[in-house]
């Protein structure tokens, strides 16, 4: 695996998002479980903040990679460490806005099993993802990807 100019990483990241929303959709079908406030205005309020809060950290993210000439498929190599735009402030804002829309989309849709999955898919993306991202990029892009990890945060 280290002779492997990617991080190794073979499923799409969103992909994962995807799959727990739809698996705790199942869960909720197979064994309802509501709380009110799922229900409520309030909720559909914060809902939509959380979904425009991911989507303002995704779309800078990903137009950054493009302009980069990086690629977000993470079985591609990297060409370059991405560490200015949103990246000087977090070492994962695509994830974080991932993460935001999954919330937000658990309330628009009022699933407590959403929030009840969510931190094995917090494991999972931790574990499989961002272990091997870091490895990948402290691998290629040695001192630079260092001091970068040194100033700037994993996550805000």
């Amino acid at each position: 695996m280290s002779n492997q100019d990617h991080p190794g990483i073979y499923i799409p990241v969103p992909l994962f998002f995807i799959a727990f929303f739809f698996f705790s959709y199942l869960l909720q079908t197979a064994a309802p479980f509501d709380i009110s406030f799922l229900h409520s205005q309030g909720a559909l309020i914060v809902g939509w903040i959380f979904v425009a809060a991911g989507v303002a950290h995704v779309i800078p993210a990903w137009v950054q990679f493009i302009r980069s000439c990086n690629s977000v498929v993470t079985i591609k190599p990297a060409r370059t460490l991405q560490t200015n735009g949103v990246y000087a402030f977090s070492r994962n804002p695509m994830y974080i806005g991932f993460y935001f829309l999954y919330l937000g989309f658990a309330l628009l849709y009022g699933n407590l099993w959403t929030f009840i999955v969510m931190p094995v898919l917090a494991l999972i993306i931790n574990l499989y993802v961002i272990k091997r991202e870091e490895r990948y990029l402290r691998r290629k892009f040695g001192r630079e990807y260092k001091s970068y990890k040194k100033s700037v945060r994993r996550w805000l």
